[in-house]
């Protein structure tokens, strides 16, 4: 058998396919990396921002596991906020502004520079299958190449078409052409697949707007760094400003709702729920007198202020009507104006846990693809994809991570077993273990597995060991030092579980922290361990009882038609999906409880 031109191919180079690439390459297999231009590898093209409320959470797990996401925005952020401190650990999120064009050269120049990685600017094809497997990918002009897996993460170009008001055109995002063809192959496979819709705001030109003449929102100050491996953060942060909406503006909108595409029938796809356009904000929500909007700086070197909060896809003329009733911005340039775009996506239900699709081995899908939003929900699928295929080129057991684990296991368990009917946004609240899924720990959740893959070298391994045993020394430490705080004596510990009471507290009253003398996110995650401990220990024996049914594996060839008292729709159901363990069947839409007792009892029946 003639060998392959790579082990795996990736098609696309937004944030899932450089992640997908990144971690084939670092486990060591030939890597070709298909997109139309080096100058849209990690793209920005709607919010120039990493991470935000659970979106951080991602980011940090991403980086625990050796993907690249985190290091990126930490050598290239403008703004650095830790999102939440007013509330407990568990839901402290990391959020960066990020110089959009620094962070894509960035990212470039961390895969050009990696071995094993070879960039394919061609336009992808037809998917090539042999035997039941894929065996390679056709190009659009003619030609191809071969591979033992290949991963897709064509985030909105999959007959993707922008609106402006009643101005359609084919393309994936502005000025960038969709793709077709491969959108038709994929179609040709029997995937189930949908339509969905996302959107932008106007962008206007810094040099036409007199900032002062609104509230500075400024970041942290020291920032907190993304990466494990990141000491500090040195850089100047910028402010971004404060602006609000008026009736003026909200008066536009309605008078001009039936040329909203949105409203109007010409948009059929879905769009984001948690992120409504400028129209739905003041369609449904009248009693609203005006809307928050942040005016960002997209980079050092460019001119374009993003304009968050205030994505639409009204015609031109009426958004720059819009932009000038705004407070401030009655002389402000539009340079470039919103749009919506819609697109297809595959029904995330086609695939196995590993992201691998169940009609076709060898095919991985990430990203929007899956119906996802956001750059870091299509980051961290992008990197388990790319692991598996991976795993898959050499025979390997899948990498799948669980509810308990990751955020990532969350979102990718929820994508494959419930589906998507409109585009998927992370939240803590789909958490059900979010008190041990923080981000301060999701190195000790997580970077052993990366290790454990290839994806970890020697020297971050060296450092979160280093980590590891500083850690437990605190702990021990914490456990016998003896502190009076606020009038009450015990351990450090005990202290430390107190409400209001800090590692300052206790360091003060005596406790010898060891800190690296650079970051101390010993003492978020000490801290958060005493907080948290009888939770933590009610949270444990629950998991435990839980674990015994849910764990309990179903067989790949179990026969759903044969099991007497089940309804034709949950056969259905379990049938299309093909859950692994009673705990995924149980979290299927439709599977009522007394259904799963029907499938467990008879998976004890067989023995497994």
């Amino acid at each position: 058998m003639a060998v392959p031109d790579f082990d795996v191919i990736v098609i696309g180079a937004g944030h899932a396919g450089v992640e997908a690439a990144w971690a084939a390459a670092r486990m060591g297999r030939r890597v070709g990396i298909c997109t139309l231009s080096a100058e849209t590898v990690a793209l920005m093209p709607c919010n120039p921002a990493i991470g935000g409320t659970a979106k951080g959470h991602l980011v940090r797990e991403i980086d625990a596991l050796g993907g690249l996401m985190g290091r990126a925005i930490d050598a290239t952020g403008l703004q650095f906020k830790l999102l939440n401190r007013s509330r407990g650990p568990a839901v402290w999120s990391p959020r960066a502004q990020a110089d959009k064009r620094h962070y894509g050269r960035w990212v470039r120049e961390a895969l050009t520079s990696a071995p094993n990685i070879t960039w394919i600017f061609r336009r992808a094809g037809r998917v090539l299958v042999e035997a039941g497997h894929v065996s390679g990918l056709e190009f659009e002009d003619g030609g191809a190449v071969s591979c033992r897996a290949l991963v897709v993460t064509t985030g909105t170009f999959l007959n993707g078409l922008v609106h402006i008001g009643d101005e359609q055109r084919p393309a994936g995002r502005a000025g960038e052409p969709p793709t077709h063809q491969l959108a038709e192959s994929l179609r040709a496979f029997g995937f189930e697949m949908g339509r969905l819709k996302t959107g932008t705001p106007p962008r206007l030109d810094r040099k036409s707007i007199d900032f002062s003449r609104f509230k500075e929102d400024l970041g942290d100050d020291p920032p907190v760094p993304f990466s494990f491996s990141t000491d500090r953060i040195d850089r100047p942060q910028m402010a971004c400003h404060i602006v609000h909406t008026t009736e003026a503006v909200h008066d536009l909108v309605r008078s001009h709702i039936d040329r909203s595409p949105l409203y109007n029938g010409q948009i059929s796809g879905v769009g984001p729920r948690y992120c409504p356009s400028l129209e739905d904000k003041v369609m449904r929500f009248p009693e609203k007198e005006r809307h928050q909007v942040f005016l960002e700086r997209e980079g050092l070197d460019v001119d374009e202020i993003y304009v968050n909060g205030m994505s639409m896809s009204l015609p031109a003329a009426i958004q720059d009507a819009i932009v000038h009733a705004m407070p401030g911005l009655e002389d402000a340039v539009v340079m470039r104006h919103a749009y919506a775009v819609e697109y297809d996506f595959v029904q995330p239900t086609e695939l196995s846990l590993s992201l691998e699709a169940k009609r076709v081995p060898g095919l991985f899908l990430a990203g929007q693809i899956n119906g996802t939003s956001g750059y870091e929900e299509a980051a961290a699928q992008g990197l388990m994809a790319g692991i598996n295929a991976a795993q898959r080129c050499v025979d390997a057991t899948n990498v799948v991570l669980g509810r308990d684990q990751a955020y990532i296991g969350i979102l990718i368990d929820d994508l494959v077993t419930r589906g998507c009917l409109e585009p998927y946004r992370m939240f803590t609240s789909r958490a059900e273990h979010r008190l041990v899924l923080r981000i301060d720990n999701a190195d000790l959740r997580l970077t052993a597995i990366g290790r454990a893959v290839g994806m970890i070298d020697d020297a971050r391994w060296a450092r979160f060991e280093t980590r590891a045993a500083r850690l437990d020394r605190n702990r021990a430490r914490a456990a016998t030092t003896r502190v009076v705080v606020n009038g009450l004596t015990g351990t450090a510990a005990e202290a430390l579980g107190r409400p209001l009471v800090s590692m300052d507290n206790v360091v003060s009253a005596g406790y010898a922290f060891e800190t690296d003398g650079v970051r101390e996110i010993d003492a978020a995650t000490l801290e958060a361990e005493c907080k948290y401990r009888g939770y933590l220990k009610r949270h444990d024996a629950q998991q435990a009882r839980v674990e015994s049914q849910h764990a309990r594996r179903i067989p790949e060839e179990f026969d759903y038609e044969g099991v007497p008292g089940l309804t034709r729709e949950v056969v259905e159901r379990l049938s299309a999906i093909r859950p692994v363990t009673l705990g995924q069947a149980g979290r299927i839409p439709g599977v009522t409880p007394a259904a799963l007792a029907i499938v467990a009892s008879r998976v004890r029946k067989l023995g497994t």
